[in-house]
């Protein structure tokens, strides 16, 4: 197989580029890597100027705080971490406005957290504030907001941050810089004979398998968290490059084409941006079990969920609300957005459409979830769901 031939048809068409860029990367024992910052934004101020677009999604802000205010035990506590994230996040955005300024550029700061991503309101305006910064020829620097979230209502790391803004932004590459070659196929500490896997055409329990669940040293995401985040956005048609971010150029090379890392190929089905949204960002209230042939009709037709193929309802939950789709033997189908609350689908289920009016005294809808409303999973990710 000709990789090199594949990275380049593939980059030929690329020219929105979320760029994620890890604490190992941006970061030394003694702060931020402000030599590794410029080379990088260097490199994408020259793309820049070839009329690519660029968002940057950076880690570095806690280590930058624990630096600054020189934290000899690091940042421990949550209240800790928060106050070094506020510390660090003014220090890390003045490292990008002067390396950026050196060739011209703007750069904005946008710091998200998981209400922005749940939210479909919330989650409009932030791709629309995202959108115009990016019409406005100014490179967008994003975060979590470290200073207000806590573990319960974190989006995880910022591997998965990146694969969520590459889908709200309909991003055509997810470059991630870590301290990692790419993937290999097995574990270096372990093998030291171990080899990178240039080209991943699908993410199969084999590839996983090969990621195992380590994080680097200054940040929370191991390739397992890289690998689910390419799982993300490979759905929606995006091409994921991962490549070791402190090699000099290496933003240049990898969108040069060059061999460097492992590229993991878009799936060759996708799904609808709001279908991604409902999947990676909403938190199911409650199931609704199904029989067989309403489950056969959803899994392999694309079908809406009506009322009369439902056998069960469990979870209290309002209309609109996120709910998996269970087939009767315990198999996830769906996750859809609900017509009815759960106490009128207990009073509705198994029944006709045209019941509905009778037994309610009104009907929203035929559907129990519209098709256009439930995403469905992969056959073969549908147990990690």
């Amino acid at each position: 197989m000709n990789y090199s031939a594949i990275r380049k048809d593939i980059l030929s068409s690329v020219r929105r580029v979320v760029l994620k860029l890890g604490s190992s990367v941006v970061t030394t024992d003694k702060g931020l890597d402000h030599r590794i910052i410029r080379g990088i934004v260097d490199d994408v101020c020259h793309f820049k100027k070839l009329g690519k677009e660029f968002i940057m999604v950076s880690s570095g802000a806690v280590a930058a705080g624990v630096r600054r205010m020189n934290l000899k035990e690091g940042a421990r506590t949550i209240p800790q971490k928060q106050a070094a994230a506020s510390v660090g996040q003014s220090r890390l955005m003045a490292t990008y406005e002067a390396a950026f300024g050196r060739h011209g550029m703007r750069v904005g700061q946008m710091l998200l957290t998981k209400d922005d991503f749940t939210d479909r309101r919330r989650y409009l305006n932030a791709r629309n504030t995202l959108i115009t910064l990016l019409s406005w020829g100014v490179v967008p620097i994003i975060n979590e907001n470290d200073t207000v979230v806590v573990d319960e209502i974190k989006l995880g790391d910022n591997d998965n941050l990146s694969a969520l803004v590459a889908t709200m932004a309909d991003a055509d590459l997810l470059l991630t810089l870590t301290d990692m070659e790419g993937l290999l196929d097995c574990d270096p500490r372990t093998h030291p004979e171990a080899c990178l896997i240039p080209i991943v055409e699908d993410i199969t329990p084999e590839i996983r398998s090969l990621a195992g669940g380590t994080s680097g040293k200054s940040g929370r995401g191991g390739m397992a968290s890289k690998l689910a985040a390419a799982e993300k956005v490979r759905i929606s048609g995006i091409p994921m490059i991962i490549v070791k971010g402190k090699i000099p150029g290496i933003v240049s090379l990898a969108m040069a084409g060059d061999p460097c890392g492992t590229l993991i190929f878009p799936s060759k089905e996708k799904i609808s941006s709001r279908k991604h949204w409902i999947r990676y960002n909403l938190q199911p209230e409650g199931e609704l079990t199904v029989d067989e042939g309403a489950a056969k009709a959803i899994e392999f037709a694309g079908k809406s969920l009506l009322p009369i193929g439902v056998i069960g309802v469990s979870g209290n939950f309002e209309q609109g609300a996120a709910v998996h789709v269970v087939s009767s033997q315990g198999r996830k189908l769906a996750l859809g957005l609900i017509n009815y609350s759960s106490d009128e689908m207990e009073k509705i289920m198994g029944r006709q459409a045209v019941e509905i009016d009778w037994i309610l005294g009104y009907r929203r809808n035929d559907e129990a979830i519209h098709a256009d409303n439930m995403a469905l999973f992969d056959p073969e990710h549908r147990e990690s769901f």
